[in-house]
């Protein structure tokens, strides 16, 4: 055995007893808890984000052109929507790197924030979410919790392997002070509003 493998073995041998986790606690509904939809946008929007409702006539590929109209590459992880290039889950991430447009669907999203919850099984591929230009989101607007209190105690979360919350767009004001999207992923999230097929 050598020096790694002893210690390895040392430190599997002195666990400590697992406990269960804390209790997420529960606070006073906020004052805007009667509309998590309005308190969903306006954080969305502060946080630089966008959110559109679904078109009337349910034409996702239409409202995307109409959004996006320089997009080449568009790949969806959701059935609402075709793209141009299909999302194999086997792909590696790097192919990924061209996409201008990516499509994922939240499994819910944040009043109190402004943020999306998408897991592995929604991404497909999870670079899809941070090597996209753009990534819109397909939300449920039935399915918005008030605060990060509640989405801690979402059974969706809880089951996830791999989640993610996504509060708007990747920035940085780090150089100068001048904010810059998409430094370090995506330059815009957009939350489209439709409830699941």
């Amino acid at each position: 055995m050598n020096v790694r493998d002893e210690m390895l073995a040392r430190i599997r041998a002195h666990q400590p007893a697992s406990v269960p986790l804390p209790a997420v606690p529960v606070f006073p509904a906020a004052a805007d808890a009667a509309a998590p939809l309005q308190a969903f946008g306006a954080a969305l929007e502060r946080m630089g984000g966008r959110w559109a409702d679904a078109p009337a006539d349910g034409d996702l590929g239409a409202l995307l052109a109409t959004l996006f109209p320089q997009a080449k590459v568009v790949v969806s992880a959701t059935p609402e929507v075709a793209g141009t290039r299909p999302l194999d889950a086997k792909a590696p991430p790097a192919s990924l790197d061209d996409v201008d447009v990516g499509i994922v669907r939240a499994l819910f999203g944040v009043a109190e924030t402004g943020s999306v919850l998408i897991d592995d099984a929604q991404f497909v591929v999870p670079a899809l979410g941070f090597l996209s230009q753009h990534l819109v989101v397909l939300l449920d607007p039935q399915r918005i919790v008030a605060d990060m209190h509640a989405a801690y105690r979402e059974a969706a979360l809880a089951r996830a392997r791999y989640a993610v919350f996504m509060t708007g767009p990747s920035a940085t004001a780090d150089i100068e002070g001048v904010l810059i999207r998409g430094a370090q992923g995506i330059r815009s999230l957009t939350v489209v509003l439709l409830p699941p097929r």
